[in-house]
């Protein structure tokens, strides 16, 4: 498993020992020697902090949030973006791990959610604590940390573009939830 290590900021060149660190990271993930990473090599290379490897579903996630042709695959190029958009989301978990656990609960979680701007009821925050805690340990891990807030990022996005008025309220019947779910990207 590796140690994640930070990238150049968007726009800006890598330092080339950052980037040989890279290129030589990459090349490690890239079993196959095909120039791109597939779900399953991304998944082997990473791990949750406690010795598990990364959700399936979370790996899936972030391949599409940065495969910019739509093969399925990450380049070497797009690797790049990930590795330090799972950097700054590492950095963001260890903030809100308060107790250095390697975990997050539902008190972190919501502090955590809280701070990003959404301010929700104490029973969603429990709703999405139990939908994210896959090990029954009322506790979240890295992965599933990224998931979550990737989801609730999304989904909220897609609501914001049907709030017009800005109020938080939408008017939608029934097929337009549905489309309105199926249609978003998470």
């Amino acid at each position: 498993k590796f140690e994640i290590t930070p990238v150049a900021p968007p726009g800006q060149p890598m330092p080339p020992q950052q980037g040989a660190n890279l290129q030589q990271i990459f090349g490690s993930v890239d079993k196959d020697r095909s120039g791109h990473i597939n779900v399953n090599e991304l998944q082997s290379a990473l791990s949750n902090g406690t010795w598990q490897p990364f959700n399936p579903e979370t790996i899936r996630l972030m391949i599409s949030m940065f495969d910019k042709d739509g093969n399925g695959t990450i380049n070497f190029h797009e690797f790049g973006s990930l590795w330090k958009y799972i950097n700054d989301w590492q950095n963001t978990f260890r903030y809100y791990d308060r107790d250095n656990s390697g975990s997050i609960d539902q008190n972190e979680l919501q502090t955590a959610i809280t701070s990003f701007g959404f301010n929700l009821s104490p029973k969603f925050y429990r709703l999405v604590a139990r939908k994210f805690d896959r090990d029954g340990t009322n506790r979240i891990t890295f992965d599933d940390f990224i998931q979550c807030i990737v989801t609730i990022q999304t989904l909220s996005a897609a609501f914001r573009r049907k709030d017009t008025s800005g109020n938080g309220w939408i008017q939608i019947n029934y097929e337009e939830f549905m489309e309105l779910v199926f249609s978003t990207k998470i």
